[in-house]
């Protein structure tokens, strides 16, 4: 019982970082830059914004024109989400509260714990990119003037954020061991008591 409510746990927790990551794939405020006190300007993945009070967005036409952390960004964000969702549906095979492969409880914590992997390959590859995409943004920052650079936006933080849920998830979907545990014990049961009515039936 305490495997599968682990099971459930990282089940959820990567659900939500995969939700935060694309979230964050999708969010504007990659990047911001002020122009004085009221005008602003924000730079994400896909579109860009500006203005005062209101702000009109514009899609990047041109991908060669983008920035190098841009493009790298976007790529491994949109390879993080797609091995997540993969990984989705193979946990949802493996889990002990689904009915999928009741009869096969050793290749069933498999399938979960390959789940699980995926996961923490997902989580680790946005932590990579969006860590190196900081790095990029206050390196671009130091050497140019100041006031012309940008800085950092909210979609770093949510997306940082996803990486670790989606990690902490897909390591508690692969914890094999306590699956093996427990099935092992059930296995166990089932065989005891399968002995015990077996062997009431001989006196009848």
């Amino acid at each position: 019982m305490a495997s599968s409510g682990l099971q459930l746990l990282g089940f959820f927790l990567a659900l939500f970082g995969l939700a935060a990551t694309v979230a964050a794939t999708l969010m504007v405020e990659w990047k911001k830059q002020y122009q004085g006190k009221t005008h602003r300007i924000y730079e994400g993945l896909w579109t860009s914004c500006s203005g005062n009070e209101r702000t009109t967005c514009e899609f990047h036409m041109y991908l060669l024109k983008l920035p190098t952390e841009v493009q790298a960004t976007r790529a491994v964000m949109l390879l993080s989400i797609i091995l997540s969702t993969v990984a989705l549906m193979v946990s949802t095979v493996g889990m002990k509260c689904t009915r999928f492969m009741d009869g096969k409880p050793e290749s069933k914590s498999l399938t979960a714990m390959v789940g699980g992997i995926m996961f923490m390959v997902a989580g680790l590859l946005t932590l990579i990119i969006t860590s190196w995409y900081v790095k990029m943004i206050v390196q671009i920052f130091n050497e140019s003037h100041r006031l012309q650079s940008y800085e950092f936006g909210k979609a770093v933080f949510v997306s940082w954020a996803g990486g670790l849920l989606t990690m902490a998830g897909g390591a508690f979907l692969s914890c094999r061991r306590c699956s093996r545990s427990q099935s092992n014990g059930s296995i166990s049961s089932n065989q005891l008591l399968a002995t015990t009515t077996h062997s009431k039936s001989n006196y009848v």
